[in-house]
């Protein structure tokens, strides 16, 4: 058994880890810290989590109950892990960051699972994709194996989960019931890096990217174009996805990517179309599941050895 601890524990991210962690048959939890929360019962603020015994443990108890070879998940405010980071990784432990705060670190591995495994094998520190550029990239990547574009548009819808979880939700979500809003349209933060992990792969072209918020307690749709010099045939898109994503359990083809069929999982579908010189990728995820927290277990899944599907199989009929 591995122990994995929470550092930031009282986020929808962190809870969604708990809630799949505590299913896993090869981990045990360990501390679940919280400087707003210390010693109030988790149950009492996720639904999900009322069969469980867990309470939110005091700040720096992670530090004082790590073991060499344990894992912690860091779930806190962006900015706020790299001072809590090396003093776990110097106790012996591995981290996964779900924060951005190691995101555009060279040394680090960048946790889109898919597509960087040996590099998160051998990791001791692994940084977390943000959700909308996951999403994008599991749609746009398998098309760099066949012609670099001339231009990208990516056209995001996100729950409002992915604001992070705030004092006053419900004030939040009457502010967006009934609505399609637009943000971060002077530079949202994810947007350099997706364009990051494209130039890795020597796609350095113009991106456009407009991100929403809709109504939604959870979910993510990304609608990704490819503008490219020549048509692209249907059977090369096929060709190229079949040779990214054969064997990987979590990514599928889907002729209508849907939200609520990935609700609550760690899927994601993708539905691709050739349009003369433009493919049209567009990809569904749960912005709390592959977007966050199920991917940060897919992660530690690999660093662990264990099988990727450990703790992550079961389907959710009700989001």
């Amino acid at each position: 058994m591995t122990t994995v601890h929470i550092w930031g524990a009282a986020g929808y991210a962190a809870a969604e880890a708990i809630r799949l962690l505590h299913a896993h048959p090869f981990v045990e939890l360990g501390a679940l810290e919280s400087r707003s929360h210390a010693g109030e019962a988790l149950c009492d603020h996720f639904p999900a989590l009322r069969r469980t015994a867990y309470r939110f443990s005091a700040t720096g108890s992670v530090r004082a109950s790590l073991a060499a070879g344990d894992v912690v998940l860091t779930a806190g405010g962006h900015g706020e892990a790299h001072e809590a980071v090396p003093a776990f990784l110097e106790a012996g432990a591995r981290v996964i960051d779900l924060s951005a705060d190691y995101r555009f670190d060279d040394g680090v591995a960048y946790g889109l699972s898919e597509w960087n495994r040996a590099r998160i094998a051998a990791a001791e520190l692994v940084a977390n994709p943000g959700c909308y550029p996951t999403a994008t990239l599991l749609a746009v990547l398998p098309l760099l194996s066949i012609a670099q574009p001339r231009q990208l548009i990516v056209d995001a819808k996100s729950g409002i989960t992915g604001a992070g979880r705030k004092p006053n939700v419900s004030s939040l979500f009457a502010e967006v019931a009934g609505e399609i809003r637009a943000y971060g349209l002077d530079g949202h933060r994810h947007e350099p890096e997706i364009t990051r992990i494209l130039r890795e792969r020597d796609c350095d072209v113009p991106l456009v990217f407009t991100p929403h918020v809709v109504p939604l307690a959870r979910g993510m749709l990304v609608d990704a174009y490819a503008v490219f010099d020549r048509a692209i045939a249907a059977a090369e898109i096929d060709a190229a996805f079949g040779q990214a994503y054969a064997g990987n359990a979590f990514v599928t083809h889907a002729h209508a990517p849907s939200v609520a069929a990935v609700a609550g999982t760690n899927r994601a579908e993708i539905r691709y179309d050739a349009l003369g010189t433009t493919v049209r990728a567009i990809c569904a995820i749960d912005n709390l599941g592959k977007g966050a927290a199920g991917q940060a277990v897919q992660n530690l899944n690999i660093m662990l050895g264990y099988p990727e599907e450990t703790a992550l199989d079961a389907l959710r009929v009700v989001a």
